[in-house]
């Protein structure tokens, strides 16, 4: 692989930055790459295959899938992506939607299924991290979802270690802005699944994008700022 050019660079560039900031890869490592089909794990997954040629930390890479039986399964689609790609891969396939009555299908559930069935497959793999595609984007808006639908401060940790340290997650796009992943999808013409949750629409998720978005027109670092607020509590000044 060539030295990467335009915005697969900054993607990188970013990429790196947090790797290095959060202390997310070790020697060894067996990263199982958590793939929807949607753009951003699309993305990261191509990236870390990329990264594998000048990266000096020996790790491998195997991409996951869960496909919980929708009926606009891509399965057979990742299947020739990963293999174009030469990455190793697992498919699970798991009947759970059939079981499930359409009332209680919404981004949450699906959410926590893949999840489940996620650890429990990167646990068979011997993984020793999960990496997944969230960005910049998701981790602010998730902080503003949790402070006014859920009366708590958290988001999403760039780097989180689970089962006494058997498991890590890892967020390799923590610094980088979903309009960087969107460019890039375009450049290389990256096919992508829509989210197929039949609740998608009514997500409070999009309405804190749109809260963010509108903020930036005064703000342009508003993200980058939510990001850091993060990092500069100030505990005399809570209750």
């Amino acid at each position: 692989m060539g030295k990467l050019q335009g915005t697969e660079y900054y993607i990188s560039k970013g990429m790196g930055r947090a790797i290095m900031d959060y202390e997310m890869l070790t020697a060894k490592d067996r990263i199982g790459v958590a793939v929807s089909g949607g753009r951003d794990s699309l993305v990261l997954l191509r990236l870390l295959v990329d990264r594998k040629a000048f990266v000096p930390i020996e790790h491998d890479l195997v991409a996951i899938h869960i496909d919980l039986g929708y009926p606009q399964s891509i399965s057979a689609k990742l299947e020739k992506h990963f293999k174009k790609l030469n990455v190793e891969y697992k498919i699970v396939k798991t009947d759970i939607l059939k079981k499930t009555k359409k009332s209680k299908i919404n981004c949450s559930w699906c959410s926590g299924n893949r999840r489940k069935e996620l650890f429990l497959a990167a646990h068979r793999l011997g993984c020793t991290k999960i990496a997944l595609g969230q960005h910049l984007d998701d981790i602010t808006e998730t902080l503003l979802l949790n402070l006014f639908f859920r009366g708590k401060i958290s988001t999403l940790a760039p780097k989180q270690e689970l089962s006494k340290g058997k498991l890590t997650l890892i967020r390799p796009l923590a610094y980088v802005e979903e309009r960087l992943i969107k460019s890039f999808a375009q450049e290389i013409k990256l096919a992508h699944q829509a989210c197929v949750c039949p609740q998608a629409d009514t997500d409070h998720r999009k309405r804190m994008g749109r809260i963010i978005q509108e903020l930036e027109k005064t703000s342009p670092d508003i993200k980058k700022n939510i990001f850091r607020s993060l990092k500069r509590v100030k505990k005399d000044y809570l209750l």
